[in-house]
């Protein structure tokens, strides 16, 4: 049995976390990179208007992929359970679901993004001397949605199984093909905003490719086979009864995230550059939080799968304190050199001086993130995904979306709207730690397999 299937339920639990953990944050920083280079690309050749485009796009997108990948998600608890108890029938059966799944919803994803991007855009409030630059960029976008969506559930396939490193490979080359074609398209050609959603498409596409390829080529007990992609309607139930809580919290909150566009889109164009800008950089605050979440959900799935409740408790502790204290170390780097940061994407004052704003009003409070997606990662992995479903669209989709209807009418201030993500994320963390230490979460995962199997 080769070793890496044993790295996460066997050995050291700090090396064993760090081993998996550390390719997906290279991973990650590697596609936040590459999202980035968009934005220094566009900003820097095409103007304020392309910049402001690209950046009224972003919580349309991600409102669109986050509920399929919610569902990836559920497939990867599946998959890392049946890993951790080497029921490889059942995983096999999942694994040939997800992927069945994934390109059923990458074609609807596609017809859904092309078909309604302007009417979206416009209930957004889009401005509109961005609005023609934001519509091209989000349908050329969506055109390459199956390759977004089949990267997604690929790489979630190979990290439920422990393997982080393949896909680390894989984004470096991606982001390489990337960077070369928005410099091409963009800087060279001047193709327009159009051309830098679809560098990203290419490199998506080839990213997606060589994890087939590693699926289909390897000798492992996760090979993939095209031949047998199809429904497995226990797999697929098991897919979503985990899933489907992920999904509808990833499509809320993206849909308050939205409420958040939409009242930046009406303090106008400078306002929406700024804050685009220090999006794009946030997304490296964020990279402990993914790499620790995705790390303790396939820690947890895998351990509980394999009943090691002890190595468990251990693994939660150490993978908690690492997110929570890079997330704050970075936070407190981005609130120094705020200016100098904004400053890379667009050299106009207005556009750096809300954008330092917004990022020093969030970013000392990267901790309180983190700390919610690592307890939403573990109870996750442990089966237990309608909690943080329930905790995250109760603070970050009704009390965010609460607080900025009332508190903009009587402070209309930017300000106002950037305390939203602070505010919302104390709440989450208040209600993750209450319940994480009182709720017997563990053995709960141990009944509701015993359930499973009588149902079976």
């Amino acid at each position: 049995m080769p070793q890496k299937q044993q790295s996460l339920i066997e050995g050291s639990i700090w090396k064993g976390l760090l081993l998996f953990a550390l390719p997906v944050l290279l991973g990650n920083i590697f596609q936040q990179l590459y999202n980035t280079f968009d934005a220094w690309v566009v900003g820097n050749f095409l103007g304020d208007d392309a910049l402001a485009a690209v950046s009224s796009s972003g919580s349309l997108v991600f409102m669109m992929i986050g509920f399929f990948n919610g569902l990836a998600m559920g497939a990867g608890v599946v998959i890392a359970r049946n890993y951790g108890a080497r029921d490889y029938r059942a995983m096999r059966d999942a694994i040939h679901t997800d992927v069945a799944f994934g390109l059923a919803s990458g074609a609807v994803l596609t017809i859904l993004g092309v078909g309604f991007s302007p009417t979206i855009l416009r209930w957004m409030g889009t401005p509109e001397d961005v609005f023609p630059q934001s519509v091209s960029y989000f349908r050329v976008y969506f055109c390459g949605a199956l390759f977004s969506v089949m990267y997604n559930i690929f790489v979630g396939i190979l990290h439920a199984v422990g393997d982080s490193k393949h896909p680390l490979y894989y984004l470096i080359v991606s982001s390489a093909v990337n960077v070369v074609l928005d410099l091409v398209f963009v800087a060279v050609f001047r193709w327009g905003v159009g051309s830098a959603a679809l560098a990203t498409t290419i490199a998506q596409g080839i990213s997606a490719l060589l994890c087939y390829l590693r699926l289909t080529r390897c000798h492992e007990e996760y090979r993939l086979n095209w031949r047998k992609i199809r429904f497995h309607w226990d797999s697929l139930k098991m897919i979503v009864r985990f899933g489907l809580p992920s999904a509808i919290q990833n499509s809320v909150i993206a849909l308050a995230n939205l409420v958040v566009q939409t009242n930046i889109n009406s303090f106008g164009k400078p306002a929406v550059a700024g804050c685009g800008s220090y999006s794009k950089l946030e997304g490296f605050a964020f990279l402990p939080v993914t790499c620790f979440s995705q790390a303790l959900s396939t820690f947890v799935g895998q351990n509980l799968g394999a009943k090691k409740h002890e190595r468990v408790k251990k693994g939660v502790v150490f993978g908690i304190l690492c997110s929570v204290i890079l997330a704050e170390i970075i936070g407190a780097l981005f609130y120094q050199f705020a200016p100098q940061l904004i400053s890379l994407f667009n050299k106009t004052q207005e556009v750096i001086d809300y954008g330092v704003m917004h990022m020093r009003t969030i970013c000392l409070f990267f901790c309180l993130l983190a700390f919610s997606h690592c307890i939403a990662g573990i109870l996750r992995g442990a089966g237990k995904a309608s909690v943080p479903m329930i905790v995250m669209l109760s603070c970050w989709c009704v009390i965010r979306v609460i607080y900025i209807t009332v508190a903009v009418k009587y402070v209309n201030h930017l300000t106002t709207v950037s305390r939203a993500y602070p505010i919302t994320w104390t709440c989450s963390s208040v209600l993750f730690l209450i319940y994480f230490l009182k709720a017997d979460w563990i053995h709960n995962f141990d009944r509701l397999e015993e359930k499973q199997s009588r149902m079976v």
